[in-house]
Order: structure tokens, then sequence, then C-alpha cells
């Protein structure tokens, strides 16, 4: 594995810099392909293994998942880490990581929902509860 897709969590949290702030906006202001910092935190007081995510702008955008932090933070150590802004969707943010030498790569982007013909009729896949 080089590259992988993961998550920002914690991105509505307040950042703990005097002028608290914003991680939600900050990552509203990142643009796909925008690089960012992966920083391990051995003395994070709720996980030894978190690794924050920094925008360019040096504002924290959140960390990586619990269930990830492990194997990021073990490949950091290993050798050379980049990663890069990929996308705000809904409520969830994402980065794109590679680990070795050279530049992740960004896939081809969601589409955010399917054209839908507004005449058509979609029934409800599971029907309705009360029997109608």
């Amino acid at each position: 594995m080089d590259e992988l897709t993961t998550s920002i969590v914690g991105i509505d949290f307040p950042n703990p810099d005097k002028s608290r702030s914003n991680r939600r906006m900050e990552i509203m202001m990142c643009h796909p392909g925008d690089p960012v910092e992966l920083r391990r935190e051995p003395k994070n007081p709720f996980d030894a293994n978190a690794v924050a995510i920094w925008s360019e702008r040096g504002v924290q955008l959140g960390y990586v998942s619990a269930e990830r932090a492990p194997l990021i933070g073990k490949r950091m150590q290993e050798g050379a880490t980049s990663a890069i802004f990929q996308a705000l969707q809904g409520n969830a943010a994402y980065i794109r990581i590679r680990f070795g030498d050279g530049a992740p790569t960004l896939p081809p982007p969601i589409d955010a929902q399917p054209a839908r013909d507004v005449s058509a009729f979609y029934p409800d896949a599971d029907g309705p509860d009360w029997g109608a």
C-alpha cells in the first residue's frame, strides 16, 4: 500500500490555540491537492498513537482516526510520508497520504448525487412500515 485516503476526525472541535481557530472553517478554505502536514503526538493524553493534521497555513484541521493512527504513525517512522487535502463532502473531510517518495495523487472526484429524473417514480426500497 503506497497511498490511502482517510477521513479527518474531530473537525468540529475548537483548536486549543489562543485564537481558538475553527477547524471546519480552515477545511472550507482548503482545495483538493493542497499540502497538509501530519504530526505524530506521542504525548497526547487521549491516544499515544495520535496523528494530527495541519493545513499549509499552520491551522490544525483535526486528526487521523484512532483506528488508522497506529498504522500511519508506524509508516511515518519508517520513512518519507506526504499528504494532501482530498475533499470536503457534506460533513466529512478527507486527506490522501503517500508513503515513500513522491507526491500523493488525487483520485477522481466522487459525484455528490447522480442526476435523477424528477418526473420518475422512485419507490421506497423498504416499503411503508404501516402496510399501506
